[in-house]
């Protein structure tokens, strides 16, 4: 049985080719397969889930679930899927139902992410400052919680 494959929406065909390290472009990731995942886990942190509607069929055409897995990113597509779900039987290796519910998460997560990230990457000619600054304003950024005076909540 062929490995099932995993879309991107075609009206986020564009980005997804742009964030691809190719000759002649200024992208940052090796493969679709890792701009996917990156795309998906950003969805996820900002709660971001949407519906694929169209699907691109020529560049990025569908990728096979086998790159992800070649690339050690099934573990990360279960995690997704069972952060979302919430559901033990949802990481199944036996059921192939389990399997297509757990690709549709993630086509909805790095669909959402695309989004996000298209609107965090707006205006920008070379991505790899503007998601080195996405980057490390997650990595520095401070629990607000812990300070003693807090003049923002004045605001």
């Amino acid at each position: 049985m062929a490995l099932p494959r995993i879309k991107v929406a075609k009206d986020k065909a564009d980005l997804v080719q742009k964030l691809l390290d190719t000759k002649g472009t200024t992208g940052n990731f090796q493969t679709y397969a890792d701009i996917v995942i990156f795309a998906a886990c950003f969805g996820i942190k900002h709660q971001k889930k949407v519906p694929l509607k169209a699907i691109s069929q020529s560049e990025p055409a569908p990728i096979s679930l086998e790159v992800f897995i070649s690339r050690g990113y099934d573990w990360v597509i279960k995690l997704i899927a069972f952060s979302d779900t919430q559901d033990i039987n949802i990481l199944s290796a036996y059921d192939s139902q389990t399997e297509v519910a757990r690709i549709k998460i993630l086509e909805e997560y790095a669909n959402g992410g695309l989004e996000q990230l298209r609107e965090e990457l707006r205006g920008a000619i070379d991505y790899t400052e503007r998601l080195l600054l996405i980057l490390n304003s997650e990595r520095f950024a401070e629990d607000k919680t812990d300070e003693e005076f807090d003049l923002s909540r004045f605001l």
